[in-house]
């Protein structure tokens, strides 16, 4: 069902029940014209603006999206202000929800992750460190302790495309759960086909780690370029 969105920071980015729901309905054609969890602007490593995202998504259709910065959120504070600033100027036009985002890079079994968070509160303390755009470093990029950090926003975490590692995700999934992750990116286009669809082998292989584990999975197609539907 299509919301006819009201903005504020309270009622739509953190909120994690509805989060949670959505998560519950993804398949394969849920992304990338229903929703999209990975999406990245100017703000970190894409080519977008938080405005061109934003057009684009209400274009398309979208139904809820997150943007996924690296270490930031100053894209996804400029696509609020500008969602609510739409609201205001029609209140009958169907808007998709927005949660915040974050990429973080992160270390798990010895090697190097993206850990996805959402619906987090970016002004908690706990946050400040992993919102400044740098990568952390040490102790802080420790799976365990961002993962324990976002939760302590208020947030869901998600390991990233769990198929793109030097790990294989029979081991990082596995290790994740243990560590608290909530979800995990089940589908995904691992080969960046022109047209967007998850790749058939490893999202079946993600597919069932994440069944086995009771996490949540969720989409997205990593958007660095100028289009929303495809990841370049």
């Amino acid at each position: 069902m299509r919301m006819i969105a009201t903005y504020s920071l309270k009622s739509t980015a953190q909120d994690t029940t509805y989060l949670k729901s959505v998560w519950e309905t993804i398949d394969y054609a849920s992304c990338p014209r229903l929703y999209n969890f990975h999406l990245h602007t100017q703000a970190s490593d894409g080519r977008l603006t938080p405005f061109n995202l934003v057009e684009q998504a209400i274009a398309i259709g979208l139904r809820g999206f997150a943007i996924t910065d690296h270490h930031s959120v100053d894209s996804y504070q400029q696509a609020e202000q500008y969602l609510a600033a739409v609201s205001s100027d029609n209140e009958a036009i169907n808007l998709p929800y927005l949660w915040t985002g974050v990429e973080i890079t992160s270390s798990l079994l010895e090697v190097e992750v993206h850990i996805l968070g959402y619906g987090f509160n970016p002004k908690h303390p706990s946050m400040e460190l992993y919102l400044q755009g740098n990568r952390p470093q040490g102790e802080n990029a420790e799976a365990k302790q961002v993962i324990d950090n976002i939760h302590q926003a208020g947030g869901l975490v998600v390991l990233a495309h769990p198929e793109r590692y030097r790990r294989p995700a029979e081991q990082l999934i596995p290790a994740g759960a243990e560590l608290g992750i909530d979800g995990v990116e089940s589908f995904y286009a691992y080969n960046n086909p022109q047209v967007w669809q998850p790749s058939p082998g490893k999202t079946q292989i993600v597919l069932a780690l994440a069944e086995k584990y009771d996490l949540y999975s969720t989409c997205g197609t990593d958007t660095h370029g100028l289009n929303i539907l495809q990841r370049l």
